[in-house]
């Protein structure tokens, strides 16, 4: 049923919860995990001095990101592949879908709703509504989500 799973990340705790998830998933159906970071500079298009110095940063952080995933997999001894691009997140995680043959994406969410999900947009969301394959998502557990009555 399922060959190639994507796990987007961006290193958060709610990317992170899908991990379990994905490979879990990819046991089961003997699938490869495909682990993705994307770095999305757009936000720092307006830094003239050290934007460089940001996207390096961002890069390092995708590549630790990735590894987090692979450790996982290959500890479960699922097959990973892994990728760090540069990009509109949702975007490029909508193109590595048609490009790999991706049959599910599984990733995290932040849970946010209402002004916050308006404001900052959410990657999630857009690749619910637009991607051509099934897509899981997995809600970050804990305090974030009102569990402390908020």
């Amino acid at each position: 049923m399922y060959d190639d799973i994507l796990v987007p990340t961006d290193g958060s705790p709610a990317a992170t919860a899908a991990i379990d998830h994905a490979i879990s998933l990819a046991k089961t159906y003997d699938a490869t995990v495909h682990a993705l970071y994307v770095v999305d500079a757009s936000a720092f298009s307006s830094i003239e001095a050290g934007s460089e110095l940001v996207i390096d940063a961002l890069e390092e952080e995708g590549q630790h990101a990735v590894e987090e995933i692979t450790a996982a997999a290959e500890a479960a001894g699922i097959d990973v592949v892994t990728h760090v691009v540069s990009g509109t997140a949702y975007r490029r995680i909508l193109d590595y879908v048609d490009d790999e043959g991706i049959d599910l994406i599984v990733m995290g969410t932040h849970g946010r709703s209402g002004v916050e999900r308006f404001l900052l947009g959410s990657v999630t969301e857009r690749v619910v509504r637009t991607a051509d394959v099934p897509v899981l998502t997995i809600r970050q557990g804990g305090k974030d989500e009102g569990e402390d009555g908020e």
